[in-house]
């Protein structure tokens, strides 16, 4: 299980978010996102994802570096051996691109899922990162892909605040950055600060295995030397190897293999080629191989998930 972080600063009350700050942000989601799927405001400096149905299939994704902030509805996420589930209580931070299985485990058309994701800028994360930590980042400990915790009252309310900016339509584009601004000074003023400002802090061990993660999202298809990629982030090859399975519980072996197979399953899925063609096209060398890893991970045969 991940463990549990506060995003509420030591010296701050811990408040449960107001009912009315939940009930009025799910109205404002419920105005952009009018229909299942994922919907992007201002000009993408958010998105609103819905759901009127729950999940009887888990659904495999990369997540980006985000605040997620659920109002109404209820989702379960595993990254690698890891499940946690969050509602109204609870608030996420992605800190790194990572393969999840998610399952909405609680909507309905009466009171649909609603999640409200921040991405997270390492540009605008640097520039506040040297406004709060003006004599450096304090030591923290090594970045997770992943933390979960009790919401933060504040940064909800600051949420309802970004919604109401974009619904009245007024200075939006001068707004709607000082807002999201405002939820990241929050989040970097929690104790899980330090460790998220890493994200935004030029030449860090963060930044460097988030470069790594880009380059084999891009080369997944390609044979991946592992010594030739710590090279390339500028790391050793312990270093490095230790790092990215801290942040993402996978080795980039492991990391680019499931890149692999959710890819074939999109693939399979779209029902316009074979299972050996696939197999070949995602970079396995062997068919084989590829069926016993694909039924391992997916437990279904992917002759039968086409």
């Amino acid at each position: 299980m991940t463990s549990v972080v506060n995003f509420q600063a030591a010296a701050q009350h811990v408040a449960s978010p107001d009912k009315q700050d939940l009930q009025a942000l799910t109205q404002l989601l419920g105005k952009y996102a009018p229909h299942d799927g994922d919907f992007s405001l201002a000009g993408d400096a958010v998105h609103v994802v819905r759901s009127s149905v729950q999940h009887t299939e888990t659904h495999y994704m990369l997540s980006q570096p985000s605040i997620c902030i659920v109002p109404q509805g209820a989702k379960r996420v595993a990254l690698a051996n890891q499940t946690f589930e969050y509602d109204h209580s609870k608030m996420v931070v992605y800190a790194a691109e990572v393969p999840i299985h998610v399952t909405i485990t609680q909507a309905s058309v009466a009171a649909p899922y609603f999640c409200l994701v921040i991405p997270i800028n390492p540009r605008a994360l640097n520039r506040l990162v040297l406004t709060v930590f003006p004599h450096g980042v304090p030591r923290a400990e090594k970045t997770r892909a992943v933390y979960v915790g009790d919401a933060s009252a504040p940064i909800v309310s600051t949420a309802r605040r970004l919604m109401d900016i974009i619904h009245q339509q007024q200075d939006t584009d001068l707004l709607v950055p000082h807002t999201i601004d405002e939820i990241l000074l929050r989040l970097l003023r929690s104790p899980v600060g330090p460790a998220i400002a890493q994200l935004g802090v030029s030449d860090s061990h963060a930044e460097k295995i988030a470069n790594a993660i880009s380059w084999i999202k891009t080369h997944f298809t390609k044979a991946l030397s592992v010594d030739d990629l710590a090279r390339r982030v500028g790391m050793s090859t312990s270093s490095f190897h230790a790092h990215f399975k801290a942040v993402t519980q996978l080795s980039p072996l492991q990391f680019q293999k499931v890149l692999r197979l959710q890819e074939a399953r999109e693939l399979l899925r779209s029902g316009t080629t074979d299972v050996t063609s696939v197999a070949f096209q995602v970079g396995y060398a062997s068919a084989s191989q590829f069926s016993r890893e694909y039924t391992r991970e997916f437990d279904i045969a992917p002759s039968k998930d086409i």
